[in-house]
This record gives C-alpha cells, structure tokens and sequence, in this order.
C-alpha cells in the first residue's frame, strides 16, 4: 500500500514539475539538410547529398525558402542513410581541428534563466543588482572557438567556468580534471556546487555550457530549445558540436598539465558525456547522471520533450522512425566503441545513475542500458534513486544524487592516482633489476 502511495505521489510531483514551464514552442519537423551538408561536402561524402529530395531541401533552406515537403518519404530516407554513414564514420563526425583561440576570461556569473516563473525571475534580478553593485565576486571562464560552426556567433563562442583545485602540497601528484554538462535547459548556475565539491577533493573542474544554453543561447530564444527540436539536421549538429566541445576542452587541461579526465553529464548532458567518451579514451572517469538508449525514444516517450514529439507526429512519424532518423546520436550506437579492445570499456570507470519513476528519460530506457553494460562486460556501478527526472533537483533527492557523484568521483579519481603510483616504481626498478644482474655477472 505504501509503495503505491509513493508511486502515485511522484508520479504526480514529476508531472507538476514537467507541466510548469509554460514557454516551450511546437515547431514543425524540418529535415535540416543544411545542418550536416558542411560536414558531409567538407569529408567528400556529397554522395550523401546526392538524392534529389535532398538536394531540394538543402538548396530551398542555403535560398531561404520553405522545403518541398511532396517528398517527405526521400526526404526521410536521405536523412536515414546520412545517420548511417555518420555512425560509420564516427570518428570523423566526432572528430575536430584543435582550436588556437583557447584564452580565460574573467565576468561575475549570470543566470540565463530558461522559464519565465516568477521565482526565477526574481533571482536573476537579484544577481543582476548584486553584479552592478559590485557584490559578485567575478569567476573565470575558459572561451575558445567551436570546431562545429552554425549560423549563431554567440553559440559558437564555447564557455566553460573554470575551477581550478589549490595546487596540491604533494608535487609528484597528478592533476586531475573533470568536465561537467548539467541537464537541457540549464541555467548558467547549475552544477556549480558540484564543482566545487570536487574541488575539495584536489580535482578541477570545467563546467561547460552546452550548445544554445545560457551565454550561447541565440536572443531569439527563451530556452535551449535549438539543442534538441523537431529540425532533424540541427538537433544532430548541436550534438556534435557538444561533443567535440568536451574533447576540446580536455586538450586545453591537457595544456595546463592535466594528466587524468573525467567527464559527468546530467539528462541531455549525460548523452553528450557518453558520445565523447566512446570517441576519446583519454576520459577515464564517467559519471552518468540518467542515462538512456536512444535519443528518439527519450524524446518520444519523455515528458520533457511532449511539444517536440507533437511536431513530429503531425508530420507522420512513428517511434521508430523518429529513432533512425537520429540513430547517429544515439548512445545505442556507440556500445562496443565505448567498450573498446578490453573487457572492463578500455580502463574507464563508470557511474549510471537512473530514477524508479523518471518520465523524462523513463526507467524501461534506462534498463536496457543497464543490460548492455552488463552483456558487453563493461565494468560500471549502477545507482538507482527512489525520485523521477526533475525531482533529482529537488530536496532531499539532490543530496542522495550529489553523495553519489561525489562518492564516485572521488574513488575513481584515487583509483587512477594509485594506478599511476604502481607504475612508477616498475620503471624504476627495471634499470636498477638490471644494474643488479649487471653487477653479479662481473662479481
């Protein structure tokens, strides 16, 4: 009688919590050929393009006008076959130039709210006037600019609060960093004290602000709503752009001296965590804060994106479909490349936290995930919270999250300090093992 209780009750806590913000936009399906055409011209796969539905869209979109939507079923099947060429082709679409413009710049925080609720407005006003008043104490920001170029300046510009660990007495310790993505739509504050915490465990952290959210957010919008919507193309982008977003961020620690990486991301931040890990071995620790299969199916079956599924079941989509169409997105995809050669996902610790009652990335996704893992051997600690999706964010389920993540973090990072530790003294011994026998042979 009780479990039904709580069930009920959060059941209904997570509706209330998805069902409050008021300013989410029903845009209609847009194929978005004009997002993945640089990239697919630029790699010499213009065969790609080649289908004349898609040659249309993509010509209609570079002129400005509507797309010939008569041929919907080319138009799908191009884009269809374009998701299966990224997913074997990968590396190049994950890949990236190294950027030559990383630089720290220094600005008091800023909110960028994402909701127009009353209580959300009332704190940005207040930081603003602290900010004015000169009460914020300014942070500092790594900037650089994306490797994935769009049509928006402002999303290009990648940001990353920067928090660096004190320097560490013990100058033979390695330095140990962690690049944090909070969830969609997060405001410009969010996983800051997480941050921070792992900064009282000798580890930095860059907390980075996804593609269209807070400070990369275009002016037309409200919300992050270009980082997931019905435009098929652009949805595919921002999750490339994110990711090599993430690996451009390792190589500026690597520059700074960093030796080992970690990655946690958060809802949509948790794909994008997922997606870079499988394509770079240097990120070791992986914290998956809700995980999933398939972006379609989250985006489908979740509360969370309902505008976005009523968009695309009015241009005729199913499930299915709406899942192929971004199976190059798609965690699913991408298993045995995270695995890699080794039996335990190629030296990586992993972290998979789910919900019992999230109806935003619901729980039957998260099993599936949790039965690959174990299938494919990939070593992994599942944690499951007694909350849904939004309610982590609420108390007492942000401690129950926040111990957990922080727990994690600090033992997988201790694991590779003391995996460093043991590897030292066999390079020093193996000339010292040699002098040795060197000197019984003369004796």
């Amino acid at each position: 009688m009780f479990s039904n209780w709580y069930a009920r009750r959060m059941v209904g806590w997570e509706t209330r919590l998805t069902t409050r913000d008021e300013n989410r936009v029903v845009r209609p399906l847009e194929w978005g050929f004009e997002w993945i055409a640089p990239f697919l011209l630029a790699n010499g796969f213009a065969d790609a393009l080649s289908a004349p539905e898609a040659l249309r869209d993509h010509a209609a979109a570079e002129a400005g006008a509507p797309a010939d939507r008569s041929s919907s079923a080319g138009l799908e099947a191009a884009m269809v076959r374009i998701n299966q060429l990224l997913i074997r082709q990968s590396n190049l679409f994950f890949g990236y130039r190294r950027p030559t413009d990383f630089r720290l710049e220094e600005r008091t925080p800023q909110l960028f709210p994402t909701n127009v609720r009353p209580e959300t407005l009332a704190r940005d006003a207040t930081l603003r006037t602290r900010a004015a008043a000169g009460k914020l104490k300014p942070a500092q920001f790594l900037r650089f600019t994306s490797p994935e170029r769009t049509p928006y300046p402002e999303n290009d510009l990648v940001n990353a609060r920067w928090f660096p660990a004190p320097a560490h007495k013990d100058l033979a310790r390695p330095k140990q960093a962690i690049v944090v993505l909070p969830q969609w739509n997060a405001d410009g504050l969010s996983h800051n004290v997480l941050c921070a915490l792992f900064n009282r465990m000798g580890v930095s952290a860059l907390r980075l602000s996804k593609p269209y959210h807070d400070i990369r957010r275009p002016a037309e919008l409200e919300r992050s709503d270009y980082a997931v919507s019905a435009n098929i193309g652009r949805t595919l982008s921002a999750c490339r752009q994110a990711v090599v977003d993430i690996r451009c961020c390792l190589d500026w620690l690597e520059e700074q001296g960093y030796e080992h990486f970690g990655v946690l991301g958060t809802s949509l931040g948790s794909c994008y965590a997922f997606l870079a890990s499988a394509h770079d071995p240097r990120l070791r620790v992986n914290a998956f804060n809700h995980a999933s299969t398939a972006f379609g199916d989250v985006v489908w079956a979740g509360q969370s994106t309902r505008h976005i599924r009523q968009a695309v079941e009015q241009a005729g989509l199913t499930q299915d479909r709406l899942c192929a169409l971004w199976a190059a997105i798609s965690p699913v995809s991408y298993y045995e490349r995270f695995k890699g050669p080794e039996a335990n996902g190629a030296g990586k610790n992993v972290l998979l936290i789910y919900a019992n009652y999230d109806l935003t990335f619901p729980r039957e996704y998260s099993l599936q995930v949790v039965e690959a893992f174990r299938r494919d051997g990939i070593h992994f600690e599942p944690r499951v919270l007694p909350c849904g999706h939004y309610t982590t964010g609420e108390f007492p389920y942000k401690y129950i999250d926040g111990w957990h993540l922080g727990w994690f973090v600090y033992r997988a990072f201790k694991a590779l300090r003391e995996e460093k530790a043991l590897a030292r003294p066999a390079q020093i011994n193996g000339p010292q093992e040699t002098q040795v026998e060197a000197a019984s042979r003369q004796s």
